[in-house]
């Protein structure tokens, strides 16, 4: 059971000496129950009252790092149910699934396409992160074989093993030393040998409730039994898995997962969730993976990858997995898009990052060279910066004395955004020999306006 602040304030030095970035022990202690730092924070806590306080300070969702190196993706984390309640902290893998059934120029195949689903969206690359390989053959020389295939195109790549059998497991698993990948497929038959090898070759182990690869609807009370039995053997980086195939079931089992671990603390379910969401209907599949990444899942399998859903799954992820309570926004510069000159049209805009990529997207769909003075309106579009007075003539003015883009540009114009066409007069007052040119209303009209200036 969690420790109260006062507790835990109990069990600290009681120097008040500030190296935690707190004014007190007390303060220091109220932080730690809330999970909002980590006992590490205190320099002086005895190695004894720091392991006890440990479990105390952790995240209800256990964190765990899946994969190395630049493809290392983050599990887990998770300290709240809704995220305007506190911003959900390590967005969802999703992992495309490759059966060692297929021929081994679909296996390649399906790699390339993992290797090749970066795209980049308001300037954060998103991608598919993972693969999953499944024993669809039940067979130790086959998934050895296709886990070969994997190893040499995709080294890197996180992987999960999809195996009941330990033998199989213990074999793929070794092609990828120190790689961080994930056994998954341990049950209540196998749970022990499955165990000793995550153990062995320092892997994560996928819990689940059935012989077959988990993927059955047994109840949480033998999955939350299972966890315990496999923490005891020394394991503890676990993906669990609650068997739920129907969306209303996956629905359930996360939910009642995700509140038994953040409104109970209950230990045996706090651990991130994988999700298989294959169909044979690819909108479906989408729809399934869909309710994952809004409901709890860690990981979540597919079975294909094409180009609209990860689009469509993508653009999901990336929305509720930033913070509702600090807009996105891109760094005060002038940026240049294309290979402008000193002739070269000028625009301004605010530094939300959704109004700076659709305008630098249109500026450059018009393939005229242009320069953006993106200015720092904490995050805000354009309309709302301008009603909470951040983006206003004077400051305008400011900015653009202040940038240096005089140096840059032979001509003294400004383009500003159709919809504070209103500040095109103050503008002028503030900004001294400069004309201003009210610009479209919306991004779109972006190409059409420079070509008629252009013309």
């Amino acid at each position: 059971m969690a420790l109260t602040g006062v507790e835990i304030f109990k069990l600290l030095p009681k120097t008040n000496c500030k190296k935690c970035g707190y004014p007190t022990c007390l303060a220091f202690a109220m932080k730690l129950a809330q999970g909002q730092v980590t006992i590490d924070s205190c320099p002086d806590i005895p190695e004894d009252i720091k392991q006890k306080l440990a479990e105390t300070s952790a995240p209800p969702v256990k964190p765990i790092v899946f994969g190395v190196g630049d493809r290392a993706v983050k599990l887990g984390e998770e300290t709240v149910l809704f995220r305007h309640e506190k911003k959900f902290v390590n967005p969802c893998v999703f992992a495309l699934e490759i059966k060692d059934t297929l021929a081994e120029s679909d296996i390649q195949r399906r790699i390339e396409e993992v290797l090749n689903s970066e795209i980049e969206r308001v300037g954060q690359k998103l991608r598919i992160d993972g693969i999953a390989l499944t024993n669809d053959s039940h067979d130790g020389g086959r998934f050895d074989a296709a886990a070969k295939i994997i190893a040499a195109k995709a080294p890197y790549v996180p992987v999960i093993f999809c195996t009941d059998n330990p033998v199989n497991a213990e074999t793929a698993v070794k092609l990828f030393p120190d790689k961080r990948p994930i056994i998954y497929g341990a049950n209540s038959e196998n749970y022990e040998s499955m165990a000793n090898t995550a153990k062995t070759c320092k892997a994560i182990l996928g819990v689940a409730v059935s012989s077959d690869f988990g993927r059955s609807s047994g109840g949480l009370d033998e999955l939350a039994t299972l966890t315990e039995k496999i923490k005891a053997l020394g394991v503890t980086d676990i993906v669990i898995d609650s068997g739920a195939k129907k969306a209303k079931d996956i629905l359930r089992d996360n939910t009642f997962i995700r509140r038994a671990a953040v409104k109970k603390n209950f230990k045996p379910l706090g651990y991130p969730v994988i999700t298989f969401a294959q169909r044979e209907d690819s909108l479906i599949e989408a729809l399934i993976t869909a309710l994952g990444v809004a409901k709890y899942s860690s990981i979540i399998v597919l079975s294909s990858i094409e180009k609209w859903k990860n689009l469509a799954l993508f653009t999901l992820r990336q929305n509720l997995y930033t913070d509702p309570q600090v807009p996105m926004q891109v760094k005060q510069n002038i940026y240049k898009i294309g290979e402008p000159t000193s002739d070269s049209p000028l625009f301004i805009t605010t530094n939300f990052s959704l109004t700076y990529f659709i305008v630098s997207g249109e500026i450059e769909n018009s393939k005229v060279p242009s320069y953006i003075a993106v200015m720092d309106c904490e995050g805000l579009s354009v309309l709302t910066a301008w009603a909470a007075g951040k983006f206003t003539a004077a400051k305008i003015a400011h900015f653009i004395k202040e940038s240096g883009i005089e140096n840059e540009v032979k001509h003294r114009e400004i383009i500003i955004p159709g919809y504070v066409a209103i500040l095109s007069g103050a503008i002028e007052e503030k900004l001294e020999g400069w004309k201003v040119t009210v610009g479209p209303r919306e991004a779109n009209g972006i190409p059409a306006f420079l070509r008629s200036r252009a013309a």
